[in-house]
């Protein structure tokens, strides 16, 4: 059984992922080894800690001894984002060289998610406050996808983001803009709640729309092979590349 192994940093919205575990019945496995925080708060200097070499090594090692997955997912898009486009990548590959595995984050997943619907331009609902989600435009910018809007939620901690419900998520994606011609919505926050609704979240938003949870799922499986159809989990798996 494919086995996508999950660095989560603390206690938000990680049941999105044994939730969807249940729904897939055998066809994948998503343990899960939550990371250590200092400091739960959505502000530059505490997020370059929490993607720390230290902390997800730590985790790194615990979650290959513990559940030997076939790859890992740094289950973060906050704590990878702010360290820049090739921040992000020395970030993955250096735990690559403690898992020994193929190795991505949420961050990067976003822009292979963009690039395998072939979309380049996007609307941003971001829980984060201001300075946060401005360095995830930029990122998203080096990665080739131009942000048409932004929409800045000033939410500080992950764990308030993880009690927002379906109808408070469904709000933050209608109230993203679309004006500027963006061709989908991205959402990124890995303490939100997302996986049961993205049905839901695209017949509000009327256009794909990527989530934090959702991309990395995709991205793990993406590692793993061919990413199966799964209808209930958005357009991006639904869709096959090329279409």
């Amino acid at each position: 059984m494919p086995t996508i192994g999950l660095l989560y940093p603390g206690h938000s919205a990680e049941d999105d992922y044994p939730q969807l575990e249940a729904r897939l019945g055998s066809d994948l496995r998503l343990p899960l080894v939550h990371t250590s925080v200092g400091e739960d708060a959505h502000r530059v200097d505490a997020l370059l800690d929490l993607g720390g070499t230290d902390r997800l090594a730590e985790g790194a090692r615990a979650l290959v001894q513990q559940h030997s997955p076939d790859v890992v997912m740094w289950a973060c898009t906050s704590g990878s984002f702010v360290f820049g486009w090739e921040g992000a990548h020395q970030q993955v590959a250096e735990l690559q060289e403690v898992t020994g595995l193929p190795t991505s984050s949420t961050s990067l997943a976003f822009v292979a998610a963009c690039r395998a619907l072939g979309v380049t331009r996007v609307s941003v609902a971001a829980s984060y406050p201001q300075d946060v989600a401005e360095h995830f435009v930029d990122f998203l910018g080096h990665g080739g996808v131009d942000v048409t809007a932004m929409g800045s939620h000033g939410i500080i901690t992950a764990a308030e983001v993880g009690t927002l419900g379906q109808a408070e998520v469904l709000d933050i994606v209608r109230g993203a803009d679309t004006s500027g011609g963006a061709e989908a919505i991205l959402v990124p926050d890995t303490a939100m709640h997302t996986l049961a609704w993205l049905e839901s979240l695209e017949r509000a938003a009327g256009v794909p729309v990527l989530t934090a949870n959702q991309v990395t799922v995709w991205q793990g499986l993406s590692l793993l092979g061919e990413v199966p159809v799964i209808d209930s989990l958005g357009t991006l798996f639904s869709s096959r590349r090329g279409d």
